[in-house]
């Protein structure tokens, strides 16, 4: 099963993505992991996506996917992925589409977790993830057993330096702008399944497993 996962920041993705490799045994393909990992690593391409990342503009396509095809390639994804970040632009849809039908591999789904803005703001400056394990938590709406210590491993919990409200309202502009385009070029091709994502984690999955259930067999 190869599926595309759109919505805005702070729509539940990444924490939907985890859940949907557990019960399928596919690899997430995560762009913001890639990014941070290149960053982290002061690579050349990551000193570049940096610029964009700190300004909370999206790292421009050619960057993204050259990344992104040459993990596709990778022997873990030869049963399937599930695409957490990308595509985020028109552009890199169609990139992604030559690379996947030339290898006879096209996209079985593109699912699209729909959440009003205010949901957004209030999940994003609340959140915090794990700096060992990268577990995401909310004050709001999953804070951790113990403040500021992950239930998992024991590490310490952070806020992302691009949580802040400035920064997450102009997310969603970017949002807007550059990504929601993809919901009609998906739909045009018969692949868009919508998500309610405005409601508690359990549901959000219960309803993502729902809306893949012709592709695979959900009690499997």
């Amino acid at each position: 099963m190869r599926i595309v996962l759109l919505g805005p920041p702070g729509a539940g993705k990444g924490t939907q993505a985890k859940r949907l490799a557990d019960r399928y045994g596919l690899p997430v393909i995560g762009t913001g992991d890639i990014f941070r990992d290149h960053v982290a690593r002061g690579t050349p391409l990551g000193l570049r996506a940096k610029e964009y990342m700190d300004r909370g503009d999206y790292v421009p396509d050619e960057i993204a996917v050259s990344m992104v095809l040459g993990r596709l390639k990778e022997p873990d994804c030869r049963v399937g992925f599930i695409l957490d970040g990308f595509p985020r632009t028109v552009p890199q849809a169609q990139a992604l589409e030559r690379a996947l039908t030339e290898a006879g591999t096209p996209l079985d789904a593109v699912l699209n977790f729909k959440v009003s803005d205010e949901m957004v703001v209030k999940r994003l400056t609340n959140r915090l993830v794990c700096s060992s394990c990268g577990r995401p938590y909310n004050l709001a709406f999953k804070p951790p057993r113990v403040e500021g210590v992950c239930d998992v491993c024991g590490g310490r919990l952070t806020l992302r330096s691009d949580d802040d409200e400035a920064t997450i309202l102009r997310r969603l502009e970017v949002y807007r702008r550059e990504t929601e385009p993809l919901v009609l070029y998906f739909w045009e091709r018969g692949l868009l399944r919508d998500i309610d994502a405005e409601a508690p984690e359990q549901v959000v999955f219960d309803r993502t497993v729902e809306a893949l259930s012709d592709l695979l067999d959900v009690d499997g």
